[in-house]
């Protein structure tokens, strides 16, 4: 009989280049390679704790578009703003689960020489995780249905010196993308996912993740190998708790034997205890 073992964790590593330096009021005064930016958080309502000052002058600087390394290997991003801006190019809570999947890369790898884990990655922006799993000797399989963001992500790529590595940008919706490889026997190791609460394939389809996430975790069981090694599910904007996912998760994975983790994705603010939440998510990882 398969068994599975549920933990719940809080992720708040920060990464080198960025800083929290304040939250609070529905906001947050955020530095990225000494650029100080403003941002809308519909998360923070608690008080800030800086000087109105301090966050009156981050507002009015100008900004720069910029290139840091994240802190892994060599790979770098691209970091874009405006004051419309909701994402810049990076979800700095997900430095901590980049940082997992280099060492559960690197360790099949070493146990695996003839080999390659295959990892899919969906809905997956401007590929930090696919640089990664394929910095560490994967092959990945990367689809968004934006077309700016893959253009993104392969300009991360090359600013990251991987142009080689074997990686498949694919702008195409994500279910119909996963369908149509069931159906041709193509099957995956791991797999990343971030589904948006809401978005449009190319052709203009509304996807809404209420609707859709039954479909989703089918298509994602179907598709796995017989032998998975992970699978990641991040969520944004939504009503659900990792608890939810979580149970979701452990349906979705109920004959594999593994530990299934779920918690939030957090950040810490500088000089201070005080943890910004950003996402909850889930993930399933064998025990081998």
């Amino acid at each position: 009989m398969n068994h599975q073992e549920k933990k719940i964790k809080i992720w708040a590593e920060n990464m080198g280049c960025y800083k929290l330096l304040d939250s609070g009021e529905k906001e947050k005064l955020e530095e990225i390679n000494g650029q100080k930016i403003v941002r809308a958080e519909p998360r923070a309502w608690w008080k800030k704790i800086l000087s109105e000052k301090e966050w009156k002058f981050s507002k009015i600087e100008p900004w720069k578009d910029c290139v840091i390394n994240i802190g892994i290997g060599d790979i770098k991003a691209k970091i874009k703003f405006k004051n419309t801006s909701k994402h810049i190019g990076i979800f700095p809570e997900q430095f901590s689960e980049w940082k997992w999947v280099e060492g559960r890369v690197k360790k099949y790898e070493l146990k695996n020489t003839n080999k390659k884990l295959n990892v899919l990655n969906l809905f997956g922006y401007t590929g930090i995780a696919s640089l990664v799993a394929a910095s560490c000797g994967a092959k990945v399989t990367h689809v968004d249905a934006s077309k700016q963001s893959i253009e993104w992500a392969r300009e991360n790529q090359k600013l990251s010196g991987l142009e080689n590595a074997p990686i498949r940008w694919i702008v195409n919706d994500v279910l119909k993308f996963m369908k149509k490889k069931i159906k041709q026997g193509k099957r995956y190791d791991a797999i990343i996912m971030d589904p948006p609460q809401f978005g449009k394939s190319p052709k203009g389809e509304v996807w809404k993740i209420e609707e859709k996430l039954p479909d989703l975790l089918f298509a994602c069981r179907e598709i796995l190998s017989d032998k998975p090694l992970f699978v990641i599910f991040n969520m944004y904007s939504t009503e659900l708790s990792s608890i939810s996912i979580a149970n979701l998760l452990s349906d979705m994975t109920k004959n594999l034997d593994g530990i299934v983790e779920f918690g939030e994705l957090a950040i810490k603010q500088q000089n201070s205890e005080r943890l910004l939440p950003m996402s909850i998510f889930a993930m399933w990882n064998t025990k081998q």
